[in-house]
């Protein structure tokens, strides 16, 4: 399995998009999680972003939400997520990038933590409730195991503090396409185009644009206004909530082919 910046620097070099979808891990089971892992991993997944069951989310919108409380509810834990990506991930060719609130790094301890994600062979990670002025503590203990720690980037984001995150952002950058939650949106907002340019003027690196992305046409639209990346969660969640694998492969071919 390559690295986030290693797909990035080879789908650039190929004038490709990459596709992440985001799935949560253990709804409806473990079992269906590591299926679905290998189908969007055949399917054009360029990197798969893996959820961790969380009991209190700030960023996810009912959806994830609920697949998560599922999650939890069957007793899924993080050491059932790393058990499961380390049986997987020598089978796939897409990186994990594994979604996570700050209290379960916290409480196991940061290095804790980031030995045992790098050793189940986790290339990346989300934190989105870790502020910028504390992720010096994630990021270079992180770089050392060979984790990319992606930062988030918002719509009311001020443009000096874009250039900031921009600086230290690993791997890619994570533009937030609308100010609020995750969820299947009926149109992207117009207004990432502009920023999307805007972060174009302070970095070179990759910029994956998620929340809200659900359709083809959406993927492609988000693609022509100049992303790197389409990120694709509620969508992809609302099939595995009933393991529905087939519709779950359906969308990642038709997503890949739009764009």
């Amino acid at each position: 399995m390559v690295s986030v910046s290693e797909c990035f620097h080879t789908l650039l070099l190929e004038k490709k998009c990459a596709l992440i979808p985001f799935i949560t891990a253990g709804d409806p089971d473990l079992a269906t999680t590591a299926q679905a892992l290998q189908i969007l991993d055949q399917s054009g997944a360029d990197i798969i972003e893996l959820g961790v069951p969380y009991s209190d989310p700030l960023a996810d919108g009912p959806v994830i939400q609920a697949a998560a409380t599922r999650a939890l509810e069957k007793g899924v834990t993080l050491d059932d997520v790393l058990s499961l990506v380390k049986d997987i991930s020598p089978t796939l060719k897409a990186p994990i990038v594994l979604f996570t609130y700050y209290n379960p790094i916290f409480s196991r301890g940061i290095e804790v933590f980031l030995d045992e994600i790098a050793q189940a062979g986790v290339k990346g990670l989300v934190v989105p409730d870790l502020p910028l002025e504390e992720a010096d503590v994630l990021l270079i203990p992180a770089s050392l195991r060979g984790i990319e720690v992606i930062l988030l980037i918002a719509p009311t984001t001020p443009p000096e503090r874009i250039t900031v995150i921009a600086q230290q952002s690993q791997g890619f950058i994570y533009l937030v396409s609308v100010t609020g939650v995750t969820g299947v949106r009926t149109k992207v907002a117009t207004g990432v185009e502009d920023i999307l340019k805007n972060i174009r003027q302070v970095t070179s690196k990759p910029i994956g644009v998620g929340f809200g992305i659900s359709t083809p046409e959406q993927a492609s639209q988000v693609k022509q206004w100049g992303a790197d990346a389409v990120i694709v969660g509620s969508a992809f969640v609302k099939c595995l909530a009933h393991g529905d694998l087939k519709s779950m492969q359906e969308l990642c071919l038709n997503l890949k082919k739009a764009m």
